[in-house]
């Protein structure tokens, strides 16, 4: 039982990290549990290392250097261990100290504690102190601490090194035959740049050992034909893996061959490493699995067992990491990498796909084999797959990390039901996106937000319809049905992408060329006048207009339509003709055909996407161009501008109301005493971390001060709990006004007859208040408010929320109730840039009655766009706030006006990519 004097323990803390290498670790706080396995992991550790760590030889830790070690308050002394099955490889500590370089309290300042790493030295270059850095970093930074301090021996380059590249504010000096280091720990862009870079590396790499291995046992081969097991060990022979294949059945009586393999009944049978296990055993049997390849060293696991509860599957991940391996599944079909230095095929299919530059990733195995067979008749070749499944480990955000550094990939198509890390994903899309084009279809999009049954990602309260938005935004392809992926992927692995929308159609049957003209029209595209080659036209015809078209400067793109001529014509000239054509334009060219057979598989063969109608070939063109035109804008990202704001008196006020209304003012606040008292459980105690973010609302003084702090002027709206205090507020603000309620179901209701506008003297005013009052009730249920009227103008929404997956979102619409009605309101990540916020403007449906529709006097979308940026960095600047509400602003052309305005507020989370890296823990 927990006693005063001992800490709660900060489980919120632990963490799964990948490491240089790909495999993985378990980083925790340390515990007086930890003495044992402390006292054989420093025994383990060479000399050199203890030297390098305490400055003199210190060949083992006495009993109270073990003591000091393992027990610590967590708040200014703190531990963490890095450990794999359940063995510590490596530790951080912090000691919180003063100037002077004494011990130092929470409620000292400076902010500064002292740092020092010690790694096993057989771990020693698997990136362990990095990673540890960043998370001592991270708990430093909860903790009130802004400092670290490192006294580092001058020949021990390597933790030198660490401390140097983390990308942290550094100062070094050289005293008393030692190194010293300060670094300052608040995230920089490089300090976030190298973390990001560390990220990308370690996962990618997790992913190629999954991917390139060079041997791999199939666990749960049957004896005769049938089952996955012995499905997939026949699709790896058929392949032609060039690695080494062995066959696991824990029945086995004696066979030394399985299906043309090296047979034995347990991973740990098999006489030499094995880098990649694929289980195909009952749900029941893959802990037993799961332990021997653990114990054997296997680097990673592709679970196809299915009839896993969301429990078992977060029991499959800890249990694996634990060993340091990385899981794909449950309930995956499997991996395929067809590199012919690798030609692997992990799967139940038997056909492997012909070697190309897309790849595919797809939690659904039966959309993957859907999939993989419209490639395979595109003709699009294959250069990795990866089917998660459940995607209780490996997620699509580890397998575009890996496609991002992957030469042999140029094109990512995706099938997602469910996205754990959004705000992760547009990250990583956003930066592979300039290069390589990804597609994304996503599934069960109007399940409420909820993952399919049996998925390990969390619900997200993020619309779907927003999470489609900001994947746009970062240049994702997202496409409604996988027909229309295959469709947009052929095009983009076979041909350039378009300078522009404009189009050239030509063809030998004006019908379908005219229907082409159509769809482009519908799908954004400029078609320009067709050309009519007739049903006579020759190979050479089309080849000689395909030709003149692509010449000429107006054409972006070609669209050819092509049905049987009158005259004979092989589908292998009509494909020559066409290909040699285009070749070497740098413009895109596809092709519509009508009962042609044999022109697909030709065309293919010569990297021309062919359709069978024309609105799939424009939809595929149409994305290829808005493609484009996203690239040459991310090559002009914008920038987040400079603004005259008080982020220091904003950031006391937000301290106030977070904390300050709960305590004494001016009472100093233990760090210690609150880590206590956030929860409990029997030995240790544990911080429950998303208990103690519930919002709370500001009140409207203190929301239009903190809105002032930032250029936010809000109208003040004066209580009128009478007619004679509201013809008071009038005499104050001056005529006209509007008198309106506040009540909740009336707010920003004017069509309930809860608001009274351009009211011009004290009689209209106590008329008004009692026509109010006598409709709609009383005073005290109303609560009526009187307000200066603001210059006429367009009424709009400025909003901006946190989710916990996404992120800070800005959001943009007109008020009313048409524009909620059709859900016409754009959003973009804070922090949004110049040229987010006129995107954001400008994207609505509506926006043309911002911009003088039918004759009108255009607003001044520029003070618009300036309150928009404003509301970003208010967001941005202070983790504390957790929704901001301006409405109406009435945006005059003129200026504008902010009538109403409401602001949450919480303890703030880390927030974004700020935080230390970790596996996600479903």
């Amino acid at each position: 039982m927990q006693t005063p004097a001992e800490p709660a323990y900060p489980a919120h803390w632990e963490a799964d990290v990948v490491l240089r290498d790909g495999g993985t670790a378990r980083v925790r706080p340390i515990t007086p549990e930890d003495a044992d396995r402390l006292v054989a992991f420093y025994e383990q550790v060479s000399d050199e290392s203890k030297y390098y760590r305490f400055f003199a030889p210190y060949p083992r830790l006495s009993d109270r250097d073990v003591r000091r070690f393992t027990h610590h308050d967590y708040v200014d002394r703190v531990g963490l261990a890095a450990t794999v099955r359940g063995e510590i490889i490596a530790t951080v500590r912090y000691d919180r100290i003063d100037d002077d370089g004494r011990p130092a309290h929470a409620t000292q300042e400076p902010g500064q504690a002292e740092v020092a790493f010690l790694v096993q030295d057989s771990h020693q270059g698997r990136g362990l102190a990095s990673a540890l850095l960043e998370h001592i970093g991270a708990v430093a930074r909860e903790r009130g601490i802004r400092r670290f301090l490192a006294e580092v021996l001058p020949a021990n380059n390597k933790m030198i090194k660490v401390f140097t590249d983390a990308g942290y504010s550094q100062r070094r000096s050289f005293e008393d035959g030692s190194v010293h280091l300060t670094l300052d720990i608040e995230p920089t862009e490089a300090s976030l740049a190298v973390m990001h870079a560390r990220e990308q590396r370690a996962e990618s790499r997790s992913v190629q050992r999954l991917l390139a291995p060079a041997s791999v046992a199939v666990v749960g081969v049957s004896r005769t034909s049938g089952g996955a097991g012995r499905t997939v060990l026949e699709s790896l022979r058929s392949a032609g893996f060039t690695g080494r294949t062995y066959a696991v059945n824990h029945a086995l009586d004696g066979a030394l061959d399985l299906g043309g393999a090296a047979a034995f009944r347990s991973v740990r049978d098999v006489p030499e490493t094995v880098d990649l296990a694929v289980v195909a055993v009952p749900a029941g049997q893959v802990a037993s699995v799961v332990d021997a390849c653990g114990e054997h060293g296997v680097q990673g696991l592709v679970v196809l067992s299915a009839a896993f509860t969301r429990e078992g599957q977060r029991e499959l991940v800890r249990h694996a990491r634990s060993y340091g391996m990385r899981v794909i599944g449950p309930n995956a079909l499997g991996v395929i990498n067809t590199a012919p230095a690798v030609r692997l095929n992990a799967t139940p299919s038997p056909h492997m796909p012909r070697h190309g530059r897309v790849g595919l990733f797809t939690q659904s195995g039966a959309i993957g084999i859907a999939l993989l067979e419209g490639l395979h008749r595109r003709g699009a070749g294959l250069s990795t797959f990866v089917s998660a499944g459940n995607r209780a480990d490996v997620s699509g955000n580890d397998v575009l990390q890996f496609w991002d550094e992957d030469p042999g990939t140029d094109v990512a198509l995706m099938y997602l039901e469910s996205i754990g890390n959004p705000r992760k994903f547009t990250r990583l899309a956003k930066r592979i996106s300039v290069r390589k084009p990804v597609v994304v279809v996503k599934g069960a999009r109007h399940s409420g937000s909820a993952p399919p049954p049996g998925h390990a990602a969390p619900a997200s309260r993020t619309p779907a319809a927003t999470v489609s938005a900001l994947l746009r935004q970062a240049g994702v392809i997202t496409v409604d049905t996988v027909t229309e992926q295959v469709d947009a992927g052929a095009l983009l692995a076979f041909q350039p992408l378009p300078a522009g929308p404009r189009v050239a159609l030509l063809g030998n049957t004006e019908s379908l060329t005219l229907l082409t003209h159509d769809a482009c029209l519908t799908d954004g595209l400029r078609p320009l006048p067709t050309h009519d080659l007739t049903t006579a036209a020759t190979a050479d015809d089309f080849h000689d207009a395909v030709r003149e078209v692509l010449a000429d400067s107006q054409t972006d793109a070609v669209l050819v339509t092509a049905v049987p001529g009158v005259g004979e014509m092989s589908v292998d000239a009509l494909a020559d003709a066409l290909a040699g054509s285009a070749a070497g334009s740098g413009k895109p060219l596809a092709v519509v055909h009508l009962a042609i057979p044999g022109l697909d598989e030709a065309l293919a063969e010569r990297s021309v996407p062919g359709y069978p109608a024309p609105e799939r070939a424009v939809r595929a063109l149409a994305h290829a161009v808005r493609h484009a035109g996203w690239r040459r804008e991310a090559q002009q990202p914008g920038r987040v501008p400079q603004l005259a704001v008080d982020e220091a008196a904003a950031a006391r006020l937000m301290e106030h109301a977070t904390h300050g209304d709960h305590a004494p003012t001016g009472a100093p606040r233990d760090p210690a005493a609150q880590v206590a008292g956030r929860g409990e459980r029997p030995s240790p105690a544990v911080v429950t971390e998303p208990e103690r973010h519930r919002s709370l609302p500001l009140g409207p003084a203190r929301t239009a001060e903190l809105l002032g702090h930032y250029g936010i002027p809000v109208q003040p709206a004066l209580p009128a709990r009478s007619a004679d205090d509201a013809v008071a507020a009038a005499r104050r603000l001056g005529y006209p006004v509007a008198l309106k309620t506040t009540a909740p179901h009336l707010r920003h209701r004017a069509d309930l007859g809860g608001v009274r506008l351009d009211v011009a003297s004290k009689h209209q005013l106590r008329r008004a208040y009692t026509e109010l009052t006598d409709s709609l009730g009383g005073a005290a249920e109303l609560r009526p408010v009187v307000q200066a009227m603001a210059p006429r103008g367009v009424d709009t929404v400025i909003r901006a929320a946190v989710d916990p997956s996404v992120g800070a979102v800005l959001s943009f619409g007109l008020a009313g109730a048409p524009s909620e009605l059709l859900g016409d309101t754009a959003h973009r990540l804070v922090p949004a840039t110049d040229r987010e916020v006129q995107e954001l403007v400008r994207s609505l449906r509506a926006a043309p009655l911002l911009f003088g529709w039918r004759g009108a006097q255009p607003v001044d979308t520029a003070a618009l766009e300036n309150l928009l940026l404003r509301v970003s960095r208010l967001l941005d600047d202070h983790p504390q706030i957790v929704a901001v509400d301006l409405e109406p602003v009435v945006v005059a052309p003129l200026g504008l006006t902010v009538l109403g305005a409401a602001v949450r507020v919480a303890e703030g989370l880390p927030r974004g990519d700020l935080g230390r890296r970790t596996l996600p823990a479903y």
